[in-house]
């Protein structure tokens, strides 16, 4: 039975292009909304899937934070 690749190589480029490309998904997307209809409801799941997978992108960095010395965070 095949399994899941749990190691994945990626740079943080693809990752950038990776995080670019779902938000302009998303985006266009969110702008569906403006219509009626199940076109609009199945953009509104995709815009939360999108969503939640860029958010999950986002708690997987690891944020650099100097030891010593004031951090001066923006």
């Amino acid at each position: 039975m095949a399994t899941y690749n749990s190691n994945f190589e990626l740079t943080v480029e693809d990752m950038d292009l990776i995080e670019t490309s779902l938000r302009q998904t998303k985006a266009e997307l969110a702008a569906q909304f403006d219509k009626t209809g199940d076109s609009a409801a199945d953009a509104d799941v995709a815009v939360r899937q999108i969503h939640d997978l860029l958010g999950r992108l986002h708690n997987q960095k690891v944020f650099y934070r100097p030891r010593e010395g004031a951090y001066v965070g923006g």
